[in-house]
């Protein structure tokens, strides 16, 4: 069994066919979706989903980086993410992290102070109500490291989504807390940079994911992504480390239920 640690399945991608996504996801062994929080336009499409698949799917909640740019109510939408983490809306039970939140400076540097404060802000909020953090950086690994040390000893923890640094980021933020890695389709890429370090990275430390409906692994490169193709990002790294297929999922579900207490 595998679980999808980061998957949008309920973006307007899905709107066609997302009964027939999930069935496939199913059918190859996906055991949970876990579905992160962009902002407040989504989010009652995130609810909606966590109402029609129950357990199946798992919601995070908190505000997106790329969010917080030219946005005049980021601070709204931040008071908001932390109602909604002490009284979930009808439907959904409970938030089982906080995120996607960190920093994107890779088209503008011009938002970086807001999305460092509402990194900072949820960081805390992620403390407070002792839930997993997932990271999304972009063009901002060193910032956002640098952020993280900061809280280094205070029980910070969760997945850094979408890993694409080197070996010595890896050492850096393993050092933060009980932090795992999302491998994502990325590490299927032809010269994929990632595939190298991922041969250096410990099992114990990996998790996998798909990001759908965005970074499609190889043998779909170049179509929507979904959680079912999660199965070959797991394969990729099965292939790199030279273990079975099995242990793989065996331990990066593993990993994922320890993060999210699942």
């Amino acid at each position: 069994m595998l679980i999808d640690t980061h998957s949008h399945i309920y973006d307007e991608a899905f709107d066609g066919d997302r009964k027939e996504v999930v069935e496939r996801a199913v059918v190859e062994g996906v055991e949970r979706i876990i579905l992160p929080a962009i902002d407040g336009e989504s989010n009652e499409r995130l609810f909606d989903m966590c109402r029609e698949y129950g357990d199946y799917v798992v919601p995070l909640m908190g505000l997106h980086p790329t969010s917080v740019n030219d946005n005049p109510r980021w601070r709204e939408e931040l008071a908001e993410v932390e109602q909604l983490l002490a009284n979930p809306p009808q439907g959904v039970e409970r938030f089982y992290g906080v995120g996607e939140i960190g920093l994107d400076l890779y088209w503008s540097r011009d938002w970086q102070a807001e999305q460092t404060e509402a990194f900072r802000a949820q960081l805390d909020m992620a403390l407070r109500y002792d839930l997993p953090i997932v990271v999304h950086t972009r063009d901002a690994w060193k910032e956002m490291a640098q952020i993280v040390e900061e809280y280094r000893g205070r029980g910070l923890r969760g997945i850094f989504h979408a890993f694409s640094a080197d070996a010595e980021m890896y050492e850096r933020l393993r050092k933060c807390g009980d932090f795992v890695f999302g491998i994502g389709g990325v590490v299927t890429f032809k010269k994929s940079a990632l595939a190298d370090v991922v041969r250096a990275m410990r099992l114990e430390d990996l998790v996998v994911e798909t990001d759908a409906p965005y970074l499609t692994p190889v043998p779909h490169r170049g179509t929507r992504n979904e959680s079912s193709y999660v199965r070959f990002v797991a394969a990729k790294i099965a292939e790199l480390q030279g273990v079975e297929y099995e242990v793989v999922a065996d331990q990066t579900t593993v990993n994922a239920k320890r993060i999210f207490g699942l």
